[in-house]
């Protein structure tokens, strides 16, 4: 029961209740069967689609930063688009979801189907598909990114800390290792000068 001048001045006039009277509580009891027999039609055919629902897994492809940070969300809006597309007719208000997925990854989102009916499905948020097949098989793709972001950084660092090759240093050291080669032109050009030096002593003579 409300106060009467509640009833009187608001919920009478929106249709919102209905007074206390035999006729009309006639016609609650008969509302109320309709009502209860709508109720178990809308349990059963989403027991049906939670059968079918339940336990999947769903790829969103989006473009990620490092390390692995998504450039914008998914959304509820996102997954109930999704949803539906793949054949589970469902509106954003059904999907359960604390925030913003805005990370790489498997999540767990709840689908309310009926309130007395909830479905559970995975949302695989990966950048390609072959990415979603290595998360789905529980692959870390995001740690696997940021091994080799260490390696890039750790090739740096070691030029950083004067780890520069002295390329003068080695030219040299392979010189004074090779073997010193003959003058081979230098003593064909004594001979030259010797032979000279022989026919001009004959002519003299």
């Amino acid at each position: 029961t409300v106060k009467d001048g509640y009833a009187r001045n608001f919920l009478l006039p929106q249709g919102k209740a209905l007074r206390a009277n035999k006729a009309n509580l006639a016609r609650f009891e008969e509302d109320r069967a309709q009502l209860e027999a709508r109720n178990l039609e809308r349990k059963a055919e989403a027991e049906g689609v939670n059968a079918k629902l339940d336990g999947e897994s769903f790829v969103v492809s989006r473009s990620s930063g490092d390390p692995g940070q998504l450039y914008g969300s998914v959304t509820t809006r996102d997954i109930a688009e999704l949803l539906t597309d793949k054949g589970f007719s469902t509106a954003r208000n059904q999907v359960v979801l604390e925030a913003p997925i805005k990370i790489l990854g498997l999540h767990n989102v709840t689908v309310v189907l009926h309130p007395e009916v909830t479905s559970a499905v995975i949302i695989n948020v990966a950048r390609t598909e072959e990415e979603a097949e290595r998360q789905a098989a529980g692959e870390d793709v995001t740690a696997e990114r940021n091994e080799d972001e260490d390696l890039a950084v750790n090739a740096e660092e070691v030029f950083d800390d004067g780890g520069d090759v002295n390329l003068d240093a080695d030219a040299e050291e392979e010189a004074e290792a090779a073997p010193a080669e003959e003058p081979v032109e230098d003593e064909a050009a004594e001979e030259e000068a010797a032979e000279s030096s022989e026919e001009g002593e004959e002519t003299e003579e």
